[in-house]
């Protein structure tokens, strides 16, 4: 393990971090200074970020809370473009107002990890719909579009692996590079900014804009990157049955934020007590040296503590409080996340046959689809009430209602939903 001089690169390469860096030298002692400003850029293609996204933003709290100055870049601009990296199709061309509020909706989650003011260190909020909505487009090609070789762009991997699968690329695709790259020259001008971090999959993006800071005069920039964020199984990241982890509370509830931690495999608590938590090094050694039943506890410390940070102690709290009654004393608790029938399935419900158990867990979340729902039954992974589904084709009617009004609707040992008519 290298011993840096800055704190910043010490605790990231400690907690697991980092995966490239363009120059560990010159970044470790600009860091060390505390003189460092670092940027990572976030698209608004959807009303909230998701927990690929809360990987970058870590690397942001931690570089802030080593002495520097991060900056959130909101993708006003790039987001009108499209990223192409990871995709087989072009990303859906958003409107304006569908940015806007996107944007406006995903801005509130960063003041859970970062604090922004006047300060030296404090963080600021940029946009590079300011810039980029501005360029002219005769005056772009001539000044920056020829430093850019085809050539190169077309090596890069989200160019390249897309033509490689025969997908098309639009042009508008083609030019998100070049986009990514001038954003980096441009804070370097106007803040000062040194450092872009992103994911492994923005490297060719980020190395691009050092590259086009140096054709162009800025001072000297620098690249880092996280690794790409995988189970210990292989799988990556970040999916559930019900799709994305979501970093907005109305997207994805802190009770089944707190869930998706608490099951955590085995192998990879440790490495996530580092990623997404704040506590100190010395107690997640201790707690990765618990095996056993004990192992169970840990992933209550890593789904409360990952929880806390992002939604608040509180809500936290509640989760775990909530999971202990469900679980642990098997009561029906109050608080677990609950779905009002709709006008036709409550008709069917009250007045004709009932509503299939398929329908209802795939309007719950549960489940994405009918199929997914028939091969849970199938394999004896979804109950109503407590009780094993048995057969694909069973009705749900008034006589499964419990005392409190409900259905009460599991996938597996550890996720449940409440069904309810109307009012």
């Amino acid at each position: 393990m290298t011993a840096f001089k800055s704190d910043f690169l010490n605790t990231l390469q400690e907690r697991g971090f980092i995966h490239q860096c363009s120059d560990f030298a010159g970044l470790d002692a600009l860091a060390a200074k505390g003189e460092a400003i670092a940027y990572v850029g976030y698209d608004c293609t959807a009303p909230s970020l998701h927990i690929g996204n809360y990987l970058t933003m870590m690397l942001l709290h931690w570089f802030q809370q080593t002495g520097n100055k991060p900056i959130t870049l909101m993708g006003g601009g790039t987001t009108m473009v499209g990223d192409p990296s990871g995709k087989d199709e072009t990303r859906a061309i958003r409107t304006i107002a569908e940015i806007e509020a996107n944007k406006a909706s995903i801005r509130g989650v960063f003041a859970r990890v970062l604090r922004y003011g006047h300060g030296r260190s404090d963080a600021i909020m940029l946009d590079n719909a300011e810039w980029l909505t501005r360029l002219n487009w005769i005056e772009m090609l001539r000044d920056v579009g020829r430093h850019f070789s085809v050539n190169r762009m077309l090596s890069m991997d989200s160019v390249r692996l897309r033509l490689e699968r025969e997908q098309e690329m639009s042009f508008i695709e083609f030019n998100y590079m070049i986009c990514q790259a001038y954003d980096f020259v441009e804070l370097a001008k106007r803040t000062g900014c040194h450092l872009q971090m992103g994911g492994s999959d923005q490297w060719g993006n980020i190395i691009m804009g050092v590259d086009l800071g140096r054709r162009m005069g800025t001072h000297q920039l620098y690249a880092l990157t996280t690794p790409l964020l995988t189970t210990a199984s292989g799988a990556k990241m970040g999916k559930t049955a019900q799709g994305a982890v979501w970093l907005n509370a109305d997207q994805f509830s802190p009770y089944d934020f707190w869930q998706y931690w608490r099951n955590t495999e085995d192998a990879d608590v440790g490495k996530f007590l580092k990623l997404f938590t704040t506590l100190p090094m010395n107690e997640i050694r201790k707690l990765e040296a618990l095996g056993g039943s004990e192992i169970n506890e840990v992933k209550k410390v890593l789904a409360t503590e990952a929880t806390a940070l992002l939604h608040g102690r509180p809500a936290a709290d509640q989760a775990a409080e909530t999971a202990r009654r469900t679980f642990e004393e098997g009561i029906l608790a109050e608080d677990l996340r609950t779905y009002v029938m709709r006008e036709e399935l409550a008709k069917a419900f009250f007045e004709e046959e009932g509503v299939p158990v398929l329908v209802a867990a795939r309007d719950t979340e549960l489940v994405r689809s009918l199929g997914e729902a028939k091969r849970l039954i199938d394999g004896r992974g979804l109950r109503v009430n407590d009780v094993t589904v048995t057969m694909s084709t069973m009705m749900l009617t008034p006589a499964n209602l419990t005392p409190e009004g409900v259905i009460k609707l599991s996938l597996g040992k550890k996720k449940h939903v409440l069904l309810k008519p109307p009012a």
